[in-house]
C-alpha cells in the first residue's frame, strides 16, 4: 500500500456548473435559452441551492445572465469568453505550480496519478484520462496550500478540453507529456520553468477550444 489519500471529487455546485458549461460550450443548450432553477434542478436530479450556486458560477464565467424569478438566459460562447476563461486559469494554475515549488511538495501521489494515466493510455482507455487529468490538477491546487486559490480554480474548472483538430489519443498523449514536464519542473524546484510549462499547457487547451468554436 502506498498510503494514498482517497480521490476527492468536486462539490455538487461545481459538478452542476461543469455539466451546464459543457452543454453550453457544445451548443446543446443554445444562446437565448431560458433556464429556470426548478426545471434545471429537477432534470439534473439535484436540489435548488447548489443549482442556484452553479448559475452564479456560470454568470461569473459570462455564460449566463441572471434574471428575476429564478431564471437565467444563456448567453452562449464566443472567442472572447473562451480566451478570458483560459487566461484566468493559466494565471492561477501557473501560480499554484510556483507555490508547489516553494512548498517543496511531496510528489508521491502525483507520481502515482501519472503512472495510472500512462497505464490507462496504453490500454487504450482514453475516456478515463479525463478524470485522471482533473485529479492531477486538483492535487496541484491542493498542494499549493492556498485555499482561496484552490476554490477559485475549482469554480473555473470545466473538465478536459477536447480539441477537434487532433484525435482523442493524440490529445491525451500530448496532455500527459505536458503533465510530466510540469511535474518534473516541480521536482527540480524550478519555479520559473514550471510556471511557463503550466502556462503552455493551459494555452494549448485554449487554442483547442478557440479552433473548435470559430
Amino acid at each position: 500500500m502506498l498510503g494514498l489519500k482517497p480521490i476527492k471529487t468536486l462539490p455538487i455546485r461545481e459538478k452542476i456548473a461543469a455539466n451546464l458549461r459543457e452543454a453550453i460550450l457544445s451548443k446543446k443548450i443554445p444562446a437565448g435559452e431560458i433556464l429556470t432553477l426548478e426545471s434545471t434542478a429537477q432534470e439534473l436530479g439535484v436540489s435548488i441551492t447548489p443549482t442556484r450556486e452553479a448559475f452564479q458560477i456560470l454568470a461569473r464565467d459570462g455564460l449566463l445572465e441572471l434574471e428575476r424569478n429564478k431564471r437565467a438566459v444563456v448567453l452562449g460562447v464566443n472567442e472572447k469568453t473562451i480566451r478570458e476563461h483560459f487566461q484566468v486559469r493559466a494565471a492561477l494554475e501557473s501560480e499554484a505550480c510556483v507555490l508547489c515549488c516553494e512548498n517543496k511538495i511531496d510528489l508521491q501521489r502525483i507520481d502515482q496519478i501519472l503512472k495510472v494515466s500512462r497505464e490507462e493510455i496504453e490500454k487504450g482507455d482514453f475516456e478515463s484520462y479525463s478524470s485522471l487529468n482533473q485529479t492531477l490538477h486538483m492535487e496541484l491546487w491542493t498542494a499549493a496550500g492556498n485555499d482561496k486559490l484552490k476554490n477559485m480554480l475549482s469554480e473555473l474548472w470545466n473538465g478536459l478540453s477536447r480539441g477537434v483538430l487532433v484525435n482523442e489519443e493524440e490529445y491525451v498523449r500530448k496532455s500527459l507529456k505536458e503533465h510530466e514536464e510540469i511535474v518534473e519542473s516541480i521536482r527540480k524546484g524550478d519555479a520559473m520553468e514550471c510556471y511557463l510549462r503550466m502556462q503552455k499547457h493551459i494555452k494549448s487547451s485554449c487554442k483547442n477550444f478557440v479552433q473548435r468554436y470559430n
